[in-house]
Formats: structure tokens, C-alpha cells, sequence
């Protein structure tokens, strides 16, 4: 195991590990979340992941700092950090060979990857299946079901949030027995935007409230799912499970 397979195994301990240890460890044992930085708009809701840090925080025993970091793919940095925002709003030019490759390695070493389509067209879809094609050649996106594991790491979910609801669904591509990228075209981040003032910055349709809230519920699941892995799949989980569903 090399260094950077040891720090994201590191990192991806279950949060009562790292809550346990802040104190020890200070900063450095909190979830810190990247932004990739690519040709493209590539920050279209500047204030996303500091409001999902904050539920996070609020919601559950992670810890996490608030200011994300913006990388490139192929920043040695990245590999320090277990959850990678891709978002995006319209075309953007390839990803150059190196960040690719950068960008495998870091899925292969246990990163995790959320996509988010901003504006939920076409542009921004082509060009995202595009280089994740490239990025993963045998590992397609697909349809994550519902009884994925993705959707019980902390809230039981079973519908989608978003800014809008686009695809009524979430897509992922596997990397080896975990999913290694999900992608969202419903704009999470527009949902989980709120500026400086405390206001929300964008308007969620249809749905208003309620499904800005199931937005931030998929963020917290999503980041549990990243640290965490498929540790709510284990057998102790499920009876609870079934009763919550019913």
C-alpha cells in the first residue's frame, strides 16, 4: 500500500473514529470537500458545499470544514481529500491525458467522485459522460436503484432533491465493489446554495422545501457513503432498517 492508498483508506474510517479523535488530530482528521477544477464553469454555486459542511456538522457526528478546496485533477493534493465535487454548467474542452489518469488513480486508491449538472441540459452531460468515459472506460454510468446502500447511510431515501428534477434518478459508475462516481443532473448544489445573508439563492421546483430538504439529505448520505462505504449494508442494520421503511 502506498502513501496516498493509506491516507484515503485513512480518511474513509467511520465518523464516530474521527469524532472521537478531533481534539488529537485537530483539523486534519475533518472532512475537507475538493472541487475540481476544470475548463469549464466549474464553481456555478459558489456557496454549495460550504451549507452542506454546515448540515453536515448540524446533522451528524462528522466533522468537516466548511471552505472547500478548488484542484485540479492531477494536484498531488487531491489524494488527501475522499470526496471530489465535479459540477459544471454547459460544454467544457477534454480534460487534458494527465488529469485523466490522475483522476483514475485517485478513484482506484478508494477516492469518491459526486457529479452535478447545474443547469441539467445537454452540454454539460455530453461532455461529463465524455471524459468519465475516458476516466473509467469499462465502468459505464448506470442507474443507481433504490435499494442501493447509497440511499440508507443515514436518511432512508426514496425520491430525489435537487434545484430541479431533472432525471428522476441518480447514476454511478463502480469501482471495483463500491461506486466510485454518482452523478446527479437535478443541480444539488443549486438546492444547497444559501449566501452570506442566510438567504437561499436559488428557487427549487416543484417542489420547494421539501425537496431542497431531501437535497441535503442526499448530500449528507453522500458523504457519509464516502467516508463510510457500504458499512449500513452489514446484516446488524437491516431489521432496524425494515422497520423505519415500513
Amino acid at each position: 500500500m502506498d502513501r496516498r492508498d493509506f491516507l484515503l483508506r485513512a480518511l474513509a474510517l467511520p465518523a464516530a473514529f474521527w469524532a472521537g479523535r478531533a481534539a488529537a488530530f485537530g483539523d486534519s482528521s475533518k472532512l475537507v470537500f475538493a472541487q475540481l477544477r476544470h475548463g469549464g464553469n466549474f464553481q456555478p454555486r459558489e456557496h454549495a458545499l460550504r451549507r452542506l459542511a454546515w448540515e453536515l456538522m448540524d446533522r451528524t457526528s462528522l466533522q468537516a470544514l466548511p471552505q472547500p478546496v478548488l484542484l485540479a485533477a492531477d494536484d498531488p493534493e487531491l489524494f488527501y481529500h475522499p470526496f471530489l465535487y465535479w459540477a459544471g454548467e454547459g460544454a467544457f474542452q477534454p480534460l487534458p491525458d494527465a488529469q485523466v489518469g490522475a483522476l483514475r488513480r485517485y478513484l482506484l486508491y478508494g477516492g469518491f467522485v459526486l457529479c452535478d449538472s447545474a443547469d441539467g441540459g445537454d452540454a454539460f452531460d455530453l461532455a461529463l459522460r465524455r471524459d468519465l468515459g475516458r476516466v473509467l472506460p469499462d465502468a459505464p454510468l448506470g442507474r443507481i436503484p433504490y435499494e442501493h446502500v447509497l440511499y440508507k447511510t443515514f436518511y432512508l431515501i426514496d425520491h430525489q432533491g435537487g434545484r430541479q428534477i431533472v432525471a428522476p434518478y441518480l447514476e454511478g459508475a463502480q469501482v471495483g465493489h463500491r461506486l466510485g462516481v454518482v452523478y446527479s443532473r437535478n443541480d444539488l448544489g443549486g438546492a444547497w446554495s444559501r449566501d452570506d445573508r442566510g438567504e437561499w439563492e436559488f428557487e427549487v421546483v416543484p417542489g420547494g422545501a421539501a425537496q431542497r430538504e431531501t437535497a441535503f439529505r442526499l448530500g449528507v448520505n453522500l458523504a457519509m457513503y464516502a467516508t463510510c462505504l457500504d458499512y449500513k449494508d452489514d446484516q446488524v442494520h437491516l431489521p432496524f432498517i425494515m422497520k423505519r421503511r415500513r
